[in-house]
């Protein structure tokens, strides 16, 4: 099967430990993380995972289904580029002298809508979010002006068809516990069932 980019969304409970865990199941299949980020979501007590993975969707499938195994792992989601809004961030570091003397380089920060974070005598640090591939273009165009740092962020993504886990949370509480009430047919035998 053809490889391609899918973003694994993860909803787990905050417990310690919990990314090594995951990264430790991507090891053990010989699959590299491109990106990983964790952060709270919209369900109070439960975080989200978003993982960036190059490979085929039978891959990725077995891969979630492995994940949802793990005790603290609520729902294990994967989807394409097409399925999602996804987004990364990037700081740049440019020489303050840079940005006084070359009109260019702060055209081009406007036109990748890049805003400033800090200035001072001797460098600027600015801020901006995109795709991947727009985020690398402004990085090349940077590396032609003495651009001192650059650091990316991981890709933060929703997903366009989703009424959100929140929604499939309550459901699963409206639906729980069964008003069909069953009872225990050992309850009574006590003496015969825990005898040594």
């Amino acid at each position: 099967m053809e490889k391609q980019e899918y973003t694994v969304t993860l909803y787990t409970e905050n417990s310690i430990g919990m990314i090594g865990r995951i990264s430790g199941i991507f090891s053990r299949r010989k699959i590299n993380i491109e990106s990983l980020n964790t952060s709270p979501s919209e369900v109070e007590g439960i975080h989200r995972f978003t993982i960036l993975i190059t490979e085929s969707e039978e891959v990725v499938r077995k891969l979630c289904r492995q994940i949802e195994k793990q005790v603290e792992v609520l729902k294990a989601y994967y989807n394409t580029n097409d399925e999602l809004i996804w987004q990364e961030q990037a700081l740049y570091k440019v020489p303050a002298d840079i940005i006084a003397e070359k009109a260019y380089v702060e055209r081009l920060l406007r036109q990748y809508g890049a805003n400033v974070v800090v200035i001072r005598n001797d460098y600027i640090v600015f801020e901006t979010a995109g795709h991947r591939e727009e985020i690398d273009r402004l990085t090349e165009e940077l590396g032609k002006y003495k651009l001192i740092e650059f650091v990316r962020g991981a890709r933060i993504a929703i997903i366009k068809d989703s009424a959100g886990f929140h929604s499939k949370l309550k459901q699963f509480e409206q639906e729980e516990p069964s008003e069909e009430v069953v009872g225990n047919e050992y309850l009574d035998q006590q003496d015969k069932v825990f005898t040594m």
